[in-house]
């Protein structure tokens, strides 16, 4: 018989096991936690819309048009006109010829890549991508290349030594854990020149970067020139689900190809309202990106002039790193304690020796509560020794 107990002790021991916060209120810049009003640092919605009117009402109306399920996968029962409208929306939005969603970014990756890659592929692939990428590819049974992060010298270098045939490089547009930005346009220029595919995971950028909240490619003013496009409904977007835009051919091979949404109930019709709302609002109101910038730039500044090693970068997403899981966790421990919910982060998810605090900025914060947020980091790294007295 298998000894769970054995080795979920040995997760404690290491300072990895993992316990869930369970939510007692809509998540705004603060939500309710064991009884208790909380400063919430800790989400991906980042422009903050997880409890905005407009897509509750969009929600609700669909609910009374088409009811709560969508009663079977995409290809059967499933795909109602909000489907079929939310990705025409999304294939314009990104400047693609066509769109796909899918019902988590996780199943867009992994159906996406394991359903146009086979052994006869190489794949590249940034250290730090997502795990949902990394699994697509040992899916796929492609050949899996993993070169250093956002190293353009190593990149060109594995190209130089596995790239035969069919290959992909596949990259985070903006890492999850780290909130820094992909090289795409070197990444762009090493394709073209080994006549490699593209793929740009922009789950963390769609709706946060560029002029118009489309992404990394926008930012850096790529048009065009990433074959495969995905993103996500439930970060900025503050709904549920993932997509994938490309041109028209690919999206239809996909749709043929990819097993996650050939054999996944569709999503309920008001996800999809209510990601249609958002990205209404991301298009027409940028003045909610211009404040998650600045709000996320004055963080990131005050915790620098602390004392803190934290990178520079143009993203929400600020890591703290601390090194030790346990460490970490106690840190996370002592600001939730001050009301505070910004969650340690350990390996797996980062490597080793890289536990940290991942303090995500919403637009919806208040000035007083990033201060107060800042008061407790800095008593605390203080009390724990990672700056000094």
């Amino acid at each position: 018989m298998y000894d769970f107990k054995e080795d979920l002790d040995e997760i404690k021991n290491k300072g990895l096991y993992r316990e869930m916060r369970y939510l007692e209120a809509a998540q705004g810049s603060k939500t309710v936690i064991d009884g208790r009003q909380i400063v919430m640092m800790a989400s991906n919605s980042y422009l903050g819309l997880c409890d905005d009117i407009r897509l509750k009402k969009a929600a609700c109306q669909a609910i009374d048009d088409f009811g709560v399920g969508a009663g079977g996968s995409r290809l059967t029962t499933g795909s109602y006109a909000l489907h079929r409208r939310l990705e025409e929306e999304l294939a314009r939005f990104k400047g693609t010829e066509s769109c796909i969603v899918f019902n988590s970014g996780y199943a867009a990756n992994i159906g996406t890549i394991s359903g146009i890659a086979d052994k006869d592929w190489t794949i590249f692939c940034d250290r730090l991508n997502h795990a949902s990428i990394i699994d697509g590819i040992r899916l796929s049974g492609a050949r899996l290349i993993v070169y250093k992060h956002c190293d353009m010298n190593d990149l060109e270098s594995k190209i130089h030594k596995y790239h035969k045939g069919k290959g992909l490089i596949v990259t985070d547009g903006v890492f999850s854990m780290d909130g820094d930005m992909a090289p795409v346009m070197d990444i762009v220029k090493l394709a073209r020149r080994y006549n490699l595919m593209t793929m740009v995971d922009d789950a963390h950028a769609t709706g946060v970067l560029g002029q118009s909240g489309k992404g990394t490619l926008e930012y850096f003013c790529l048009k065009d020139e990433v074959d495969i496009n995905m993103g996500t409904l439930s970060k900025a977007m503050a709904s549920e689900g993932g997509f994938v835009a490309g041109k028209r051919i690919l999206i239809d091979f996909i749709r043929h190809k990819a097993k996650s949404f050939i054999y996944s109930t569709a999503l309920a019709p008001h996800n999809i309202a209510a990601a249609l709302e958002a990205l209404n609002i991301i298009e027409n109101e940028p003045l909610i990106r211009k404040t998650l910038k600045e709000k996320s730039d004055w963080l990131r500044s005050k915790l620098i002039d602390s004392g803190f090693d934290i990178p520079l970068g143009n993203t929400p997403i600020i890591p703290l790193i601390v090194g030790d899981s346990m460490k970490a966790v106690r840190f996370s421990k002592l600001l939730y304690d001050e009301g505070i919910f910004i969650p340690a982060i350990r390996p797996p998810t980062v490597p080793e020796g890289t536990g940290r605090l991942r303090i995500s900025v919403m637009a919806l914060h208040t000035y007083d509560e990033l201060e107060l947020a800042l008061k407790n980091i800095v008593l605390i790294g203080k009390k724990l020794m990672l700056v000094p007295q």
